[in-house]
């Protein structure tokens, strides 16, 4: 078999007389470029400019191999420069940056008014009518005012409840006008013994803000129970710190929207007169403060057992500031002794007895309405007498007497 190899070149690393490659060829201009004698300064950066783009962009070197990423990244190099020179470069008006505050904050353009309201009467041929223009600072300003208010202080009412005929019918009652009271209100009802599961669907229902409270303190005499019932709202209203203005409602008395409204404005103490039904159901009485404008001067009261009291006040008739139960210093006690009723005392006492605790005298009451002269609330009589408490409050068999319907 023939073999071909492939003869070298005879002029692979061949010496030369001029030191020369066999492809270059000099000329004139080069000579004298690189002849010292003839150099300028200009001639001098013109040689090193060609010299380093003859580095970059061509291909004369005989060791590919090491300067191909030298080559490279020369370029990359010089067009990355080329390009953030021409990204700099402004090409359209541009305002003087010294004269601008850097921030972050979007500033609405500014509005001429006056060319605004001779844009709109320039519009109207007549002149009869011009829109009004709103700034904006007057129409922020208008909606401070209309947002600017004090909150509503919490109404803590308490009633306490028991089983008998009429409860669903007086309890459905007083939580339908408490619905009706601006918020924010809390409904404390408190039972006897156990938490009976129709009262606390009626507290549902309502939908009145309510806590079920329960009164251990078992008694048989009406004026304890009510009386330790609301020992039991106090001792929860004292441990929880509740803070707003204590009322006591029975579920049997009649009571107006006004009243609750009122009762808002107390600082410390409030009072007013009560109308009420005698126990002979015959006549009705009066009994409460008689004021000059805010100011209590005196009492008004019928029943001459009772005027041994040293405050003529209903308990349905008075309201007080919650913060007198658990902060003492605030108020300037000299005791720090719980305030609760008595049940030790007699009946039409447990009022006057409690009120001084809470206040010392007159004048620290406040009357309200201004100069007591409306009724805002009645006390009345309507116990259901021999009435047997329905379980469930329905009625599992019909009564004595069925008409047929015609």
């Amino acid at each position: 078999m023939a073999s071909i190899r492939r003869a070298l070149s005879p002029y692979h690393e061949r010496p030369y007389p001029n030191g020369g490659s066999p492809f270059s060829v000099s000329s004139p201009s080069q000579k004298l470029l690189s002849n010292g004698k003839f150099s300028t300064p200009a001639s001098s950066l013109a040689v090193g400019a060609r010299r380093f783009f003859d580095g970059v962009f061509l291909l004369r070197s005989s060791r590919r191999g090491y300067n191909s990423w030298r080559r490279s990244f020369f370029r990359c190099l010089v067009f990355f420069f080329l390009g953030f020179l021409l990204g700099m470069m402004p090409f359209g008006k541009v305002d003087d940056i010294r004269n601008h505050d850097f921030s972050f904050e979007i500033k609405p353009p500014p509005v001429n008014v006056k060319e605004d309201i001779d844009s709109v009467a320039m519009a109207r041929p007549d002149n009869l009518l011009v829109d009004t223009v709103e700034l904006g600072a007057e129409r922020r300003l208008n909606m401070k005012e209309r947002f600017d208010f004090e909150p509503r202080k919490l109404l803590i009412v308490v009633t306490p409840t028991y089983n008998r005929a009429l409860q669903a019918y007086n309890l459905n009652r007083l939580g339908q006008v408490l619905r009706l009271v601006p918020p924010p209100l809390l409904w404390i009802v408190v039972e006897l013994n156990t938490a009976s599961t129709e009262t606390a669907e009626t507290l549902r229902k309502t939908g009145v803000m309510y806590r079920h409270l329960v009164c251990m303190k078992n008694s048989t005499n009406v004026k304890d129970r009510g009386v330790h019932q609301r020992n039991r709202a106090l001792e929860h209203i004292e441990h929880h710190k509740l803070d707003g203005i204590v009322y006591f409602a029975d579920d049997d008395n009649i009571y107006s929207l006004e009243m609750f409204e009122s009762l808002r404005g107390i600082s410390r103490f409030g009072t007013w007169p009560v109308g009420m039904l005698a126990q002979s159901k015959n006549k009705a009485i009066l009994e409460g403060p008689v004021c000059n404008g805010s100011k209590v001067i005196g009492w008004h009261t019928n029943e001459k057992s009772k005027r041994l009291r040293r405050f003529h006040v209903d308990m349905s008739g008075f309201a007080f500031n919650s913060t007198i139960l658990w902060d003492p210093k605030r108020w300037h006690r000299p005791t720090s002794k719980p305030i609760r009723q008595l049940d030790t005392v007699k009946e039409g006492f447990q009022e006057t007895t409690f009120i001084e605790q809470v206040v010392e005298d007159e004048s620290k009451m406040e009357g309200t309405p201004n100069g007591c002269r409306k009724i805002m609330n009645w006390h009345l009589h309507s116990e259901a007498g021999k009435l047997v408490y329905p379980r469930g409050w329905m009625l599992q068999t019909n009564l004595d007497m069925v008409f047929p319907a015609s």
